[in-house]
């Protein structure tokens, strides 16, 4: 196998991933429902003096105490939670104008800020499916993802108006239907569609959902589709989900939210925050720095991680760590991709026993690991959430005995979903009530999950999960390209990065100059985290006479002497 160097830097992975739980539980109560006395003008504390449980859910709070401050953008603005509610009314009498339905999708491709969280507050009254796209998409994956969802509507910020332009025309979106924050050619601005509409709630308040994309065994992108309840949504506990974790309501609580709100979890924590009477503190881009003065400054006190941005805070020079307090911090709850060992305790030493630990999906999960868990058994991602259950079955679907190795499966008491427009895969994924998303792990006696590999040859970035099988589809579509695998190789940073493998077509010669065509290829079809860093080139594919690649024989050198995939 020969090797050229990386070629290509494109855009390397977000600081989080798609890898976590669904955007509501539903009716688990958090623990400690009860709200202390606040004091006006302490972030995170509220206003007034009410003392027992309090509103459900943030329209009812918002009514309760419009004064309250319950958002800090980005830029520094302070949001009320009656001029957040009445943005978020607005916008559901301006989605009705244009045509939606309960049932209905919109779309939006934004940066972590006030349109994300407003879209968030008006599809869960409204009974429509919010999709969240990932802006770090080129225009026809965008594309695919509002073409497939159904979306009727398109909101995007002026940030990524070329993808965005080009996912609506490709998509056929009407141009009434696009609108854009800020200034982007072939959309109406944003603030169109709530001028004129009133501030108050829909008469025909219910509950919606956020319809997350996950990526298929294809490697396009699926929907995670629950049915809609029917009914209001302060029938359904919005915030319970952080009650798994010991977050209390009220309770002086401010969440920091430091990944993009396009990532199930990310939008799912800020979401339950907001439901249970918490400030948001938003970072639009992150910088290990900036998170630790957003702490000391606002007081936070949970927030959601990857363990990249562990190690990116853990390599600031110790005078820097020392500016800052971070000791209001009480749940630092991370996920979505493995924590190295000596990463975690580092981050356990530095900032207490507030370092906890998850493991969900998309679909859904969980196990949850507090410090102490881990502490007492450094690895695992911890026990069933209370309204789930974990299992451990072997191919035959029978479940396996503690210590065993099998696959995974999760049921949570919350409901079902479905995998949108692809009956085969949801099927595939089940197991009775149980689902699966393909990690293998074990159980020890006392119910604590290890995880011992991840979904097959999905690599994980940075936190974000990419899919190769969409990487090849792109690579083999070269006319010099006879064959080609992709799969990840150890970043210190990222954990893994992007590497392919190919076979040259007859006539074409590997190297240098090849490499780079293959990755220019790849810069106009594929979002910056998910193209190859580089490419290496064999002369035949080890595949089984049935075609079956032996992908593992191709990774395991990248991998001697390093912990990580096989």
């Amino acid at each position: 196998m020969s090797s050229t160097s990386e070629a290509n830097t494109g855009g390397t992975s977000e600081a989080n991933t798609g890898s976590t739980s669904e955007a509501n539980t539903g009716g688990t109560s958090a623990a400690g429902a009860g709200r202390p006395t606040a004091g006006a003008g302490n972030p995170g504390t509220g206003t007034g003096t009410t003392t027992g449980a309090p509103p459900n859910g943030f329209w009812a709070q918002a009514t309760a105490e419009p004064g309250r401050t319950v958002l800090v953008a980005p830029d520094g603005e302070e949001w009320t939670a009656g001029r957040l509610h009445a943005d978020a009314n607005r916008l559901v009498h301006g989605l009705r104008a244009a045509g939606l339905e309960r049932g209905d999708a919109f779309a939006v491709v934004l940066p972590n800020g006030v349109e994300l969280l407003t879209a968030y507050l008006a599809a869960t009254q409204a009974g429509l499916y919010l999709v969240p796209v990932n802006h770090h998409l080129v225009g026809p994956e965008i594309a695919w993802i509002v073409a497939d969802s159904g979306a009727k509507v398109l909101i995007a910020h002026e940030r990524f108006a070329d993808a965005a332009r080009r996912a609506a025309d490709e998509a056929g979106l009407p141009a009434s239907h696009r609108y854009a924050a800020g200034e982007a050619e072939g959309f109406r601005p944003y603030p169109e569609l709530l001028d004129g509409q009133p501030e108050s709630p829909p008469a025909d308040r219910t509950l919606g959902w956020v319809m997350n994309y996950t990526s298929g065994t294809t490697g396009r992108p699926r929907g995670i589709r629950r049915p809609l309840p029917g009914k209001p949504p302060e029938e359904s506990y919005l915030g319970g989900f952080l009650g798994i974790f010991g977050v209390k309501p009220y309770d002086g609580n401010v969440h920091l939210v430091c990944s993009p709100l396009y990532h199930t979890a990310v939008l799912q924590f800020a979401g339950a925050s907001l439901h249970i009477g918490h400030q948001l503190v938003v970072m639009d881009k992150w910088t290990p720095e900036e998170m630790l003065r957003l702490i000391d400054t606002h007081r936070c006190t949970h927030t959601h991680m990857v363990p990249t941005q562990f190690h990116r805070l853990l390599a600031l020079p110790e005078e820097v760590r020392a500016r800052y307090d971070v000791s209001s911090m009480r749940h630092a709850i991370h996920g979505a991709a493995p924590c190295p060992d000596h990463v975690k305790r580092a981050m356990i030493d530095w900032w207490g026993r507030c370092v906890e630990e998850y493991y969900a999906a998309s679909e859904g999960g969980g196990a949850f690991a507090t410090a102490e868990d881990w502490l007492k058994k450094p690895g695992t991602v911890g026990r069933a959430w209370p309204i789930s259950e974990l299992a451990v079955l072997g191919d035959d679907g029978t479940r396996l005995p503690p210590g065993e190795l099998g696959t995974v499966y999760m049921k949570m008491s919350t409901g079902s979903f479905s995998y949108h427009k692809d009956e085969d895969k949801t099927r595939r994924n089940r197991v009775g009530d149980f689902f699966t998303v393909g990690d293998l792990g074990y159980l020890d006696e006392d119910g604590y999950l290890f995880l011992r590999d991840r979904k097959i040859d999905m690599i994980i970035s940075g936190g974000v999960n990419i899919y190769p099988a969409e990487i090849e589809s792109v690579l083999l579509a070269h006319p010099a390209v006879a064959d080609a695998a992709v799969f990840g190789v150890p970043h210190d940073d990222w954990g893994e990065e992007v590497k392919a493998v190919v076979e040259p077509a007859p006539g074409h010669e590997p190297g240098p100059a090849l490499a780079a065509g293959l990755l220019d290829h790849c810069a106009g079809r594929l979002a910056g985290y998910k193209r190859p860093r580089s490419v290496d080139f064999i002369a035949e594919m080890p595949r089984d006479p049935n075609g079956k690649l032996y992908k593992r024989r191709l990774r395991e050198p990248y991998w001697e002497g390093r912990t990580g995939p096989v």
